[in-house]
Formats: structure tokens, C-alpha cells, sequence
């Protein structure tokens, strides 16, 4: 164990810095995830057909395209007017990528809404759109947190993409410097992976501790 403990203490500020690059990526990526996420779920279940089919070929395209190709997209196949940083590429690029997973577990979570309370909010005056953002989105939203909370945390896990996709200083690509340079790629790598599982336990209970106080008492 003082090998790993060795590479901790003189790397130590690389992985800290690498840390905090995949939680901007990751806490980008899932503000992303969860705007377009809602929006699609909201195309899904709209009456109009066109909208539905909008909806319904954004999900077919991002969850039918590998993660990797659509990085190299973004950051590489665009025009030279339109040019994101490294850092805007991966991070969008793995929220439209997750969006696409976030929309049909929402949109899973909105039939599970009784019809009675549509209709109920319909015959009050409401319009469709607003029944569905003061009536249905919020129970939809709460009853697939456990859901949500996997696709956030395999998120996290395919954070670990866009390092080297895009050579962003993330946490696994701090791990593979440091394994080049000492040729220690066991600890390296060890110590990453314990990153990655600092994030990943942390949103494990934060998504425990959602799901029970926002539970849905029936």
C-alpha cells in the first residue's frame, strides 16, 4: 500500500484539479440533461402528432448514436463558425447524449400520472401545456427519481469518455498522465477510480434521500 499511497501524496493536486474538472462537466452535463430531458418528455405526450414525432426523433437519434462519435461532433465535425471549448463540447455532448434517456424515463413517469387528473385540470380552464407544468411534471418527476438517479450516476461513469475524446483534464485523463510518467498505472487508476466513487456515492444518497421525502403517498 505505500506505492498507492506514494503516487497519492505527489500527484495529489492532479487529481484534486482532475476531480474538479469531471464535477463541472458532470454538474453541466446534468443541467442539460434535465432542461432538454423535460422539454422531450413534454414533446412525447403532447396531443399534436407533429410535435410527438419531434420528440420522439431527437430520442431515436442521441440514445442511436455512441457518446464517442457525438464528442467528436461537437468539438471537431462543426463548422469553424461555430466552435465550443473543450470543456462546452463534452459537457454538451453528455447532456443531449443523457437527455435522450432522461426524456423517456419522464415520459414514463407522466402515464403514470392518473388520467383522471388531466382531465380534472382541463375541465378547471387549464390548457394542456399548463396541466402538464403544474399538474403532471411534478408528480412525473417525482415518481422516477430512482430512475433518474441511475442515468446520473452511468452519466458520471461516461464522463470518464470525454477526457480522452477530447483531451480534457478530467480525472481519467490526469490518471493516464500520471501513469505514463511513473509507469504506475495500477495506482493511478486506483486513486481515479476512488474519485469516481466519491461522486457516485454522493449522488447515491442525495437520489435515497430525494425519494424519500419526495415519495408520492398513495
Amino acid at each position: 500500500m505505500g506505492e498507492f499511497w506514494g503516487v497519492l501524496e505527489r500527484y495529489f493536486p492532479e487529481f484534486v484539479s482532475g476531480f474538479f474538472v469531471t464535477l463541472r462537466l458532470v454538474g453541466i452535463s446534468f443541467a442539460i440533461a434535465m432542461s432538454v430531458g423535460v422539454v422531450i418528455a413534454a414533446f412525447r405526450v403532447t396531443p399534436a402528432k407533429w410535435v410527438q414525432r419531434i420528440g420522439g426523433t431527437y430520442v431515436e437519434i442521441f440514445r442511436n448514436i455512441p457518446l464517442l462519435v457525438l464528442l467528436f461532433i461537437l468539438f471537431y465535425g462543426l463548422p469553424s463558425e461555430v466552435q465550443f471549448s473543450r470543456v462546452t463540447a463534452g459537457a454538451l455532448g453528455l447532456g443531449l447524449y443523457t437527455a435522450a434517456y432522461v426524456g423517456e424515463a419522464v415520459r414514463s413517469g407522466v402515464f403514470a400520472v392518473g388520467q383522471g387528473q388531466i382531465d380534472a385540470s382541463l375541465s378547471l380552464g387549464f390548457s394542456y401545456r399548463d396541466t402538464l407544468r403544474r399538474v403532471v411534471l411534478p408528480q412525473a418527476v417525482r415518481t422516477v427519481i430512482p430512475p433518474l438517479g441511475s442515468l446520473f450516476i452511468a452519466m458520471t461513469k461516461n464522463s470518464a469518455v470525454i477526457g480522452g475524446a477530447l483531451q480534457v483534464q478530467d480525472l481519467m485523463m490526469k490518471a493516464r498522465g500520471i501513469s505514463a510518467d511513473t509507469f504506475q498505472t495500477n495506482e493511478a487508476f486506483f486513486w481515479a477510480a476512488v474519485g469516481y466513487l466519491l461522486i457516485t456515492v454522493s449522488l447515491t444518497f442525495v437520489v435515497r434521500n430525494l425519494e424519500t421525502r419526495l415519495a408520492i403517498r398513495r
